[in-house]
């Protein structure tokens, strides 16, 4: 009876190992995203922005995503566009300035590991999911994810900014982190 609680315990151990909890490295890290103009695709990037990453690709169920993005930070390297993300019609920071992603499970797709989490943006909160790339790099990792949103989902472009024929409708999102264990 003995040795059948210590190998129950044995068994169940591996499936409580936490997570590696990671620190992103700002100065080799990008927050992106990409969406077309006119039929021209353009690119832009959150200069602030911050994640907690646990992640375990052996033990999805301990891994977490919670990343938070100080939407007045948005660059796409055009002085008209930069100006106007932040405002009213698309971000509107002055009363959403953040963006916020947060992960309520992990799933594998094949050979592809998913991201599946909550966006909320612009208050409006909807399901999101990300592909996932991990690779151990000495005590860190390099994580890349990428994905894509509806922005009017979220309500990014109204008024004379909802016409998708101008402004793409889906917006790819890229994000490529170096990480360190904590």
């Amino acid at each position: 009876m003995k040795r059948l609680a210590i190998l129950l315990l044995a068994l169940a151990l591996p499936g409580l190992a936490a997570a590696t909890d990671y620190t992103v490295q700002p100065g080799t890290s990008t927050l992106g995203f990409s969406s077309t103009f006119q039929g021209e695709t353009f690119q832009g990037h959150f200069g602030q922005w911050n994640a907690a990453i646990s992640y375990d690709p052996a033990n999805l169920a301990a891994s977490k995503f919670d990343v938070t993005v100080q939407l007045a930070s948005v660059e796409t390297g055009d002085s008209d566009r930069d100006s106007a993300l932040p405002g009213e019609a698309f971000f509107d920071v002055a009363k959403y300035p953040q963006a916020h992603f947060v992960t309520t499970g992990f799933r594998k797709n094949g050979n592809q590991v998913i991201a599946d989490g909550t966006l909320t943006l612009r208050g409006v909160s909807k399901p999101v999911s990300l592909q996932v790339g991990f690779a151990p790099q000495g005590s860190g990792a390099t994580l890349d994810v990428s994905g894509a949103v509806q922005r009017l989902d979220f309500g990014v472009g109204s008024g004379e900014y909802a016409d998708t024929s101008v402004i793409g409708a889906e917006v790819k999102i890229t994000a490529h982190l170096q990480l360190a264990a904590k």
